[in-house]
């Protein structure tokens, strides 16, 4: 006898007239809460055995809850466990509250039957405690699993940074870009080289923070690296303008959109010279980061700018720009920034009611020297960048 057995004792003398439970639910719900109710796996096993001797599924007072198998029929429930091992877990479940002695004078386990067969007592273990706490195992349960989640969710958000950091270094250092990317390099790893292989959510955190730093440095020395290339920053207000700001104006079809930034009628836009912006150097894995939408219409990967271009002028017909829509913003902008524009559309074609006539719009205002890629592909990585946390959060 301990005071733990009597407060079992005492608890499994409170069950509510009427209850019951599914005794197969509560098995299952205190094999996720062990850890926090206290058994082990082989105490589990024996607790199985016992459950199994219960004749009903249903755990409930009207039917008894005392169960009599002698040690040789729970020990070939138990996966022929030894005697000595037996008796070892089935004070573990007296301990931790799980079951209950209820024993005969003699100390046996038997039953006592009456003239009709019914049974009128009976002497072994009582399943009493798992009927009374069985809202406490299923609460023990839920606890693991958020617990389990959260853990889940960490990993997958350290691993998605180590990831995305990795890459936008090393393509930063592969293209040549000025700034301090050795010793973001050299801070990432010796970050990485002591992650654990094995760790709690408490001992990720610190490691998860020191990511999140060094990814808000890699992204704020890439948005210094397009705005200094750029020096226009409206293009990601203009393109929200152009695609949000006036959702009832028809833009199904794109000649009515070119009517719209035309002269009133189609066909008669002037010509004006072609005025593409300078060449700029982006590195192709910023443009794939923050436009990945286009890498799946590649048969064979996007392994280079002449890789991106050709997948481009696909997308363009897909998205519903008209071959020389898109001859023509090349011609205007370059092949490679009409590429990127290309790549930029796709990815918030969700957003834009008539990508053929954004993409001539666009083109009428490289024509006009007031259209830069940059900041649309700035824009473009910052919402990549919020939708990974949105779905890691």
């Amino acid at each position: 006898m301990s005071l733990a057995l009597l407060a079992a004792r005492h608890e499994a003398a409170d069950i509510p007239e009427g209850r019951a439970a599914d005794k197969w639910q509560i098995y299952r719900d205190l094999c996720e809460g062990k850890a926090v109710v206290g058994v082990g796996d082989r105490a589990l096993a024996v607790l199985a055995g016992l459950l199994s001797f219960y004749p009903d599924d249903e755990l409930s007072e009207e039917n008894g809850l005392v169960v009599f198998p002698s040690n040789r029929q729970l020990s070939l429930r138990a996966h022929g466990m030894a005697a000595a091992t037996l008796r070892r877990h089935l004070a573990a479940l007296l301990e931790a509250g799980v079951i209950l002695r209820r024993d005969s004078p003699n100390g046996k386990r038997y039953a006592r039957r009456g003239r009709g067969g019914e049974l009128e007592d009976a002497f072994g273990f009582s399943l009493a405690p798992l009927l009374a706490r069985a809202d406490e195992f299923r609460a023990a349960a839920e606890r693991v699993r958020a617990e389990s989640r959260a853990l889940r969710l960490m990993r997958e958000r350290i691993t998605l940074q180590r990831r995305d950091i990795g890459k936008l270094i090393e393509a930063a250092i592969g293209e040549g870009a000025p700034g301090a990317w050795e010793g973001l390099w050299r801070r990432f790893r010796a970050v990485v080289d002591r992650l654990p292989r094995k760790a709690c959510m408490a001992e990720l955190e610190p490691f998860a923070a020191a990511l999140d730093a060094i990814r808000d440095e890699v992204d704020k020395a890439l948005e210094n690296l397009i705005n200094v290339e750029n020096p226009s920053a409206n293009e990601s207000q203009n393109e929200r303008q152009l695609s949000d700001s006036n959702p009832d104006l028809p833009l199904e079809f794109e000649p009515a959109f070119e009517k719209a930034w035309g002269t009133g009628e189609p066909g008669l836009e002037t010509k004006a010279a072609p005025r593409t912006e300078p060449p700029k150097t982006y590195p192709l894995g910023l443009v794939l980061k923050a436009c990945p939408d286009i890498a799946n219409y590649a048969l064979d990967g996007i392994g280079s700018w002449r890789d991106l271009m050709a997948t481009a002028a696909q997308v363009s017909g897909y998205l519903g720009a008209s071959p020389s829509a898109y001859e023509e913003a090349c011609h205007v902008m370059g092949p490679e920034t009409a590429a990127v524009a290309v790549a930029c559309i796709l990815q918030r074609a969700r957003h834009i009611n008539s990508a053929g006539g954004y993409l001539r719009a666009l083109t009428e205002k490289a024509r006009s020297g007031q259209f830069s890629v940059g900041p649309m592909l700035m824009a473009a990585l910052k919402a990549s960048g919020a939708g990974m946390e949105r779905r890691t959060g």
